[in-house]
């Protein structure tokens, strides 16, 4: 059982993420939680989006008409790219990533094997690399996620997500990472968690609220270590 901080967790932007480190700030207004930016991504690229390929792209891979790729960008075989999705300069889309509708992605960002992104900002330098799923979210600036881990965007029941109390309005969002969080492999963010700057979840946990900045979440331990005896086999 993960204990619960009560401990001071603020939602705007500019406490989570440095927001000199992706070209698209003025999606986020003012004090605002920094999920009122996610309904807006749609219309956003609809209006804002000029296809270019200006990456290398392999020709087993699979771009839709609505997709900007920036210089440097390398698409690997079997990489599906749906759109509409603006991908930035330097990035690695691994072979078997899937990156859905409604998606950036900043500078120097890895997409990895069976990765699967939709309607989602990344800033610059985050990593998603192998078996994640990322749904609704945001990851801010040298965001890492481990092997597996799925930031879970919709609730079992109905209603909208909650964050500690606070209806977000939304009946699908996933997560607020801030900079340089760290979420150890097969840990499970469920809908409307907030990790904050500088902060790391431990594999294997289930997380679920508000994690403040410079804090570690971490499953009790449960592996018990006993002598082997002679009739063991």
């Amino acid at each position: 059982m993960v204990s619960r901080l009560r401990l001071p967790v603020m939602f705007a932007a500019s406490d989570l993420f440095d927001l000199k480190q992706t070209e698209y700030a003025n999606l986020f207004e003012g004090d605002e939680p920094a999920w009122k930016m996610l309904p807006r991504l749609k219309g956003f690229l609809k209006a804002a989006i000029n296809p270019t390929n200006n990456a290398s792209v392999s020709s087993q891979a699979i771009i839709g008409e609505r997709v900007y790729l920036g210089e440097g960008t390398v698409v690997e075989h079997g990489a599906y790219i749906e759109g509409p999705a603006i991908i930035g300069n330097n990035c690695q889309i691994r072979h078997g990533a899937y990156i859905r509708s409604n998606v950036i992605i900043g500078s120097s960002c890895i997409i990895g094997n069976s990765s699967e992104l939709k309607n989602c900002l990344l800033f610059n330098d985050c990593q998603v690399p192998h078996f994640n799923y990322v749904g609704d979210s945001i990851l801010g600036h040298h965001a890492h996620l481990g092997a597996g881990v799925v930031l879970s965007n919709l609730k079992s029941v109905p209603g909208n997500v909650m964050v500690d109390g606070h209806d977000t309005g939304l009946r699908k969002f996933g997560a607020l990472v801030g900079d340089h969080a760290e979420l150890g492999c097969n840990s499970v963010l469920n809908p409307g968690s907030i990790i904050g700057r500088n902060s790391v979840v431990y594999p294997n946990t289930n997380w679920r609220g508000a994690l403040p900045a410079n804090h570690i979440a971490k499953n009790l331990a449960q592996q018990q270590v006993v002598e082997r005896t002679s009739s063991s086999k």
